[in-house]
């Protein structure tokens, strides 16, 4: 193993093949650098998605009213379903699974102060949608239980309200006016994954619905769901939900378009299966593209080892064993396989890094939606897929040498 002659042959028939040598690492370090890139690839992809749901709930369901567009029990086509404080409390109390409920009202105007105005969507929520939503506060404070008691008139405004409204002062404790009324900022927040309006000043629910409608409206309920793991049981979860709207609504339980539902769920759990779908293909494109290198070596190691049969022949006639014979093709396979693929993985894992670090500083620099993120491959997995090509190198240049050396030195010195 560590003969220096043995060594010192190994490099001058390197030095003598450079194309072939080439060509043999060419194909082991494409077939690892491609691989690990296809992989990277689509772990990005996956974890952008995911990343984007980091802190909002991914479980939530919202339920709201529209018009009957299947006319039952006396109930006319067109007619306009309207949410009021018992629907809030049908999900409360009879929805099963439901948890973290919170009811929306909003409303749409100008925020202004001093000499500066916005336009802007009013929401009023419950302290429970900063669960569903993935509303962070990053200063201040956020909707409390005694705010909605007491219908305190206190918002939450987002970085780009704070920058067009406060020009650099602190929002809180300011008075914000909408809509003819005033509003005390308590809170700076900002939305998981960029989601939702970015003008948005959020309110406690039951002063929005006080101010805003008429005291009973709700415009939707939304909640989050425990225990629904897949999709069958999310389907089953809306029909049981939608035939509950509808008794209370008076409309028929198969009309879509007057009892509204939105599952996050569901259509989590149908992306999900996308990405995995996406995974296995980059995986399986991959797997092609090392096998691609494994047949590329080979072929060359088979070829190598047909040129070099008459030099297997004197070297027998000379006195060589079959064993040092074959000990001195494998370890040419090993330390060609070996280096270029090292040099495959590095160059990989180093793109990857490379494209990494610079989606870091695009979610730094602001970058909310981000397609991609952490475009790595374990470690593990590189090393495995260049263990396999050194192993197929070792395999391709094994068999045909073995043969070739169980000839007699006569026969292989006449082989051309």
């Amino acid at each position: 193993m560590f003969d220096l002659d043995v060594w010192q042959e190994i490099f001058n028939t390197i030095r003598k093949n450079k194309l072939r040598t080439f060509l043999t690492g060419f194909s082991v370090a494409w077939g690892i650098f491609m691989l690990i890139v296809l992989l990277a690839a689509g772990n990005g992809l996956k974890n952008g998605f995911m990343g984007n749901f980091a802190d909002r709930a991914t479980n939530t369901v919202e339920v709201w009213g529209g018009r009957v567009s299947i006319p039952v029990n006396g109930v006319p086509q067109g007619r306009r379903i309207r949410f009021d404080s018992k629907d809030y409390e049908l999900v409360d109390k009879k929805i099963p699974n439901a948890d973290n409920v919170s009811a929306d009202v909003s409303t749409y105007g100008v925020a202004s102060y001093g000499g500066e105005s916005s336009s802007t969507d009013m929401r009023g929520i419950y302290p429970t949608a900063s669960i569903i939503d993935g509303i962070k506060v990053i200063d201040g404070r956020f909707i409390n239980e005694v705010d909605m008691q007491e219908r305190r008139k206190v918002a939450l405004v987002n970085e780009r309200l704070k920058t067009v409204l406060f020009k650099g002062e602190d929002p809180l404790g300011k008075w914000v006016k909408m809509l003819g009324n005033m509003f005390q900022v308590v809170g700076v927040y900002e939305l998981s994954g960029g989601w939702g309006n970015s003008s948005t000043i959020y309110v406690p629910f039951t002063t929005a619905q006080q101010l805003f409608n008429r005291g009973f409206g709700i415009n939707s309920v939304s909640f989050t769901i425990e225990g629904l793991n897949t999709r069958e049981e999310n389907e089953a979860f809306n029909k049981t939900v939608r035939e509950q709207f509808a008794r209370q609504h008076n409309v028929s339980p198969e009309d879509t378009r007057a009892i509204g539902i939105y599952n996050q769920m569901e259509n989590f759990l149908q992306t999900i299966s996308i990405f995995n779908a996406i995974s296995l293909f980059v995986g399986i494109i991959g797997i092609f593209t090392l096998i691609a290198g494994i047949v590329g070596v080979s072929n060359i190691m088979l070829i190598t080892v047909r040129e070099r049969t008459k030099e297997f022949g004197i070297r027998k006639a000379l006195g060589a064993t079959p064993a040092s014979i074959l000990r001195l093709i494998l370890l040419e396979s090993v330390l060609i396989t070996g280096l270029f693929g090292y040099v495959g993985m590095v160059a990989g894992i180093g793109l990857s890094e490379l494209v990494n670090a610079g989606l870091e500083a695009a979610a730094a620099a602001g970058g909310d939606m981000m397609p991609l993120r952490n475009t790595t491959v374990s470690l593990s997995i590189a090393v495995i897929a260049t263990a396999v090509l050194m192993l197929a190198g070792v395999l391709a240049g094994y068999f045909p040498a073995r043969k070739a050396i169980q000839i007699t030195a006569v026969e292989a010195m006449r082989t051309e």
